[in-house]
């Protein structure tokens, strides 16, 4: 199952007809620790902008490509806007294709812009009182060198709209953020670990399949996959999100043990044990995850 994580991918639009198969555009998004600053929304430039134009009351600056291909193709990415074009269109053509399709093209920069301030806001400051998500709830992080490794402590008694888990990690006040990042990552994956064994448990019994075995991932486009041989991988940043989105991943995967595709068949199956397997799969696509330095 394909999904970036960090971002989704870039919109495109071809005009006119087809690209040539060999010669299609391909969008690069940087990761999030690279993440574009976002600029002015009135002015909306790529770093390799090579040509602007004026779409309603924006400044748009678009790299141009020449390149061997039919069509005018359109872009929008983490960096802006990029353009590909067969060397025989002629800058007018390309301006009148930029002009009739600038409600889109300015939608899909916003988007791009506030996706990219999600991340910045995202992005976590590794010190003693920070939070992350963990089963879909904020935990904060407790530098204490009295703890041995990682305890994780629930308050019940916790008033609403305050955090009730706290993560104790045995290191000092003067942990450099690298350390504390490492120490959570590593309790991370041993909780992803833990609490995907319990539902690959659950939905193998539902589900009626067996996998042979189940090992996590550090994809950055994938967030499960499963092999004929019953192999099933899962992203570990998965265990940010609440219980329902995880079992969605977890049954999806199981379930390609029965229908190796993606026809209605294989839905069917997802649906007799999640039948709002929907919604949790919107999370997915939607969510922003924690930006690890």
């Amino acid at each position: 199952m394909t999904r970036p994580l960090t971002g989704s991918d870039p919109a495109q639009y071809s005009l006119f007809e087809a690209p040539a198969p060999q010669s299609a555009p391909v969008a690069v998004v940087p990761p999030p620790d690279r993440a574009p600053p976002v600029v002015n929304p009135s002015v909306l430039r790529h770093p390799q902008a090579s040509r602007e134009i004026r779409l309603d009351d924006h400044l748009v600056a678009y790299a141009l490509k020449r390149v061997r291909r039919r069509s005018i193709g359109f872009i929008v990415g983490a960096e802006g806007l990029s353009v590909s074009a067969p060397k025989w269109v002629v800058i007018a053509d390309i301006e009148n294709a930029l002009r009739e399709k600038g409600g889109w093209i300015l939608r899909k920069l916003r988007e791009q812009q506030e996706r990219q301030q999600r991340l910045q806001q995202a992005r976590v400051d590794w010190r003693d009182g920070t939070s992350i998500p963990f089963l879909g709830e904020p935990v904060i992080i407790v530098l204490d060198p009295r703890a041995t490794g990682a305890l994780l402590n629930t308050d019940a008694t916790a008033l609403p709209g305050i955090p009730r888990l706290t993560l104790h990690i045995g290191l000092p006040q003067t942990a450099t953020p690298e350390q504390i990042r490492d120490a959570v990552q590593s309790w991370l994956q041993r909780q992803a670990k833990r609490v995907f064994e319990e539902r690959c448990r659950h939905f193998t019994q539902q589900l009626g399949v067996r996998y042979t075995r189940l090992s996590l991932s550090s994809a950055q486009t994938r967030w499960g996959s499963a092999s004929a041989d019953g192999s099933i991988r899962l992203n570990w940043r998965l265990i940010h999100f609440a219980l329902p989105t995880i079992d969605y991943v977890v049954a999806h995967e199981l379930a390609h043990l029965r229908e190796m595709n993606h026809s209605p068949r294989f839905w069917d199956v997802v649906r007799s044990v999640l039948p709002d397997y929907e919604q949790a799969r919107g999370t997915l696509k939607g969510d922003v995850l924690p930006v690890f330095d």
